[in-house]
């Protein structure tokens, strides 16, 4: 899978080799994707004459599925610009707390297996940074705990603050209820690493890792089995 090239082109001993080779991908891939799908949409509007509707469920699924591979691809772009350090984080004040429930609001991965997310948050928490591509991380972390945990059940989605000698911080836990306490405890030390390589999530994970740690911010899972459906973040509070 493109994924596990990625991965392992992460982990060589090239590192530079990584954002370049991303670079090119996008560029091989973008317009090959970009020719299929406007054939796909020319054939649905009938332009080349008409189609049946069974002809019609057949296209629309191959426009379904470059689209999929298009957002890989802007995805991919976005992991190279971010490894390669183009992108400037802007330092905007806004809430986190009302950017948590205005993304769980539209997460409905899970509702068909009795999965669903609480928010728990408080007053305003103020961070800066980029809100726009905040709120796609912490929607690809709600969105891989939904989507990994495996019965019916509550995700809670909680967002607190905690201080230290040298920062005051916002955290938000994501997962059982039972895993909040461990979870927001691995802010106050070094956090344990994420497994942000998994199938079937694109590169959303690897994105916004890369996303938080530019806001001087970390991200860190849950030990043991829960590992993959259980994560936490924190960002520095805005001054």
């Amino acid at each position: 899978m493109v994924s596990d090239v990625i991965a392992s082109a992460v982990m060589s001993s090239e590192s530079n080799l990584f954002p370049r080779a991303l670079s090119l991908a996008v560029h091989e891939l973008r317009t090959p994707i970009t020719v299929a799908t406007g054939y796909l949409r020319m054939l649905l509007r009938e332009q080349a004459g008409p189609i049946t509707d069974q002809q019609k469920k057949m296209l629309q699924e191959a426009d379904k599925s470059c689209a999929r591979i298009g957002s890989l691809v802007a995805e991919m772009s976005e992991l190279g610009k971010l490894e390669d350090g183009q992108i400037t984080v802007p330092r905007v004040s806004f809430d986190l707390s009302a950017l948590i429930v205005e993304v769980a609001s539209g997460m409905h991965e899970g509702e068909d297996r009795g999965v669903r997310l609480e928010t728990r948050v408080p007053g305003p928490v103020i961070v800066a940074g980029d809100r726009t591509r905040l709120a796609a991380a912490i929607g690809a972390l709600m969105h891989a705990a939904l989507r990994e945990r495996g019965e019916s059940g509550v995700i809670v989605v909680e967002c607190s603050t905690l201080s230290d000698t040298n920062q005051t911080w916002a955290i938000v836990t994501i997962g059982d209820e039972a895993d909040t306490k461990s979870l927001a405890a691995a802010a106050r030390t070094t956090p344990p690493a994420f497994d942000e390589w998994r199938g079937g999530l694109g590169l959303a994970l690897p994105v916004g890792r890369r996303v938080i740690e530019a806001h001087g911010g970390a991200l860190w899972s849950a030990g043991g089995e829960k590992a993959r459906a259980a994560s936490a973040l924190r960002l520095p509070l805005a001054e």
